[in-house]
């Protein structure tokens, strides 16, 4: 097929038509992802932005290949790190821009900035109190289960919030009542500055304690978007049936540092070497590789990237010009009707 990199719709809409597992829709939705974000590191400093953000650089993988999993009416919970999960779950870019820029068009009015993310429509939230995501995809597994619904609640959580207790307790409750919920772990190795080695003893394993609670639970890739979304349709399928609950950890890595938009590895809690082993299998690469055979992929990603690029300056434009809300709209939202 050809088609002119001018052509900004009809490039858009050949990429609709692909299909889930199409890898270059796969390649496209992480590109997407990735100079979103970039270029929100790029202008972040003209402090227009006051709301602090963490970026998934580098995290595509696991964002895209959960959410593409996921049907429309499938619950999302995402974390203080959001923007991936959020773009990757059907999330409209403006209302996510307006919403770091504090504006009245955001997806939860300007108020809740980077780490709220909350759009019911596409059924998504963002809970970033570490460990939050993970009763609360319970308890809305259970709702979808109570009300014999097929629909199935995904929540995503760090590393470091598997040290909360609420886990287990979590995870013994979606065992005993076979809850169509599914635990995302995305292993960056890090809390912030702390590593893994430092926070837990070197015997604990997730997947073993997942297990002990009833939990079917596997390790994969997280770089690897085809192992990442192949695994999470075979947890999606086994809920919807009513075979329970599914732990997948997926291990993954940060670029830019923990929160904020600059690289820290001057810091020294992460080496040099260990950065520079992990951009090697960084997810886009990794994908390209499955399409060297493609002649045209070249080609293809420059027409992505200059399509996505348009949508990126007309989003940052909509939000830039967006209205602030309301003094009113302050004394709104405060209590559940």
């Amino acid at each position: 097929m050809e088609l002119k990199i001018s052509d900004r719709q009809s490039y858009r809409e050949y990429v609709n038509e692909l299909k889930n597992g199409d890898l270059k829709l796969f390649y496209y939705d992480m590109l997407r992802i990735r100079l979103v974000e970039e270029k929100i590191a790029e202008i972040y400093p003209e402090q227009e932005m006051r709301c602090p953000v963490h970026l998934s650089v580098g995290q595509e993988a696991p964002a895209v290949g959960v959410c593409k999993a996921l049907g429309k009416d499938d619950f999302a919970l995402s974390t203080h790190r959001s923007h991936a999960h959020y773009l990757a779950k059907g999330g409209n870019l403006k209302a996510m821009l307006s919403e770091l820029y504090g504006r009245e068009t955001g997806c939860c009015g300007g108020k809740g900035g980077s780490m709220h993310l909350n759009d019911p429509s596409i059924g998504f939230y963002a809970v970033p109190i570490v460990g939050s995501t993970i009763p609360i995809g319970v308890g809305i597994a259970l709702g979808f289960k109570i009300q014999n619904k097929s629909e199935v609640s995904v929540a995503f959580f760090g590393d470091a919030a598997t040290e909360e207790g609420v886990l287990s307790e979590s995870l013994n409750y979606a065992a005993l009542c076979k809850l169509p919920v599914i635990f995302i772990c995305e292993n960056n190795l890090y809390s912030v500055y702390s590593p893994l080695s430092v926070r837990q003893p070197a015997e604990r394993n997730l997947i073993d304690i997942a297990k002990a609670h009833g939990v079917e639970a596997f390790k994969c890739d997280g770089n690897d978007v085809v192992a990442v979304y192949n695994a999470t349709t075979k947890a999606v399928e086994k809920a919807r049936i009513g075979g329970g609950p599914t732990l997948l950890e997926l291990s993954t890595y940060r670029y830019y540092e923990h929160c904020g938009t600059n690289f820290d590895n001057q810091l020294g809690y992460r080496s040099e070497e260990e950065f520079n082993l992990w951009k090697a299998k960084d997810p886009l690469k990794m994908l390209a590789l499955k399409l060297v055979e493609d002649d045209n992929f070249k080609l293809e990603i420059e027409q992505m990237t200059k399509v996505i690029n348009l949508e990126i300056t007309d989003a940052f434009a909509f939000a830039k010009s967006a209205p602030y809300p309301d003094e009113a709209s302050l004394f709104t939202h405060l209590y559940a009707k």
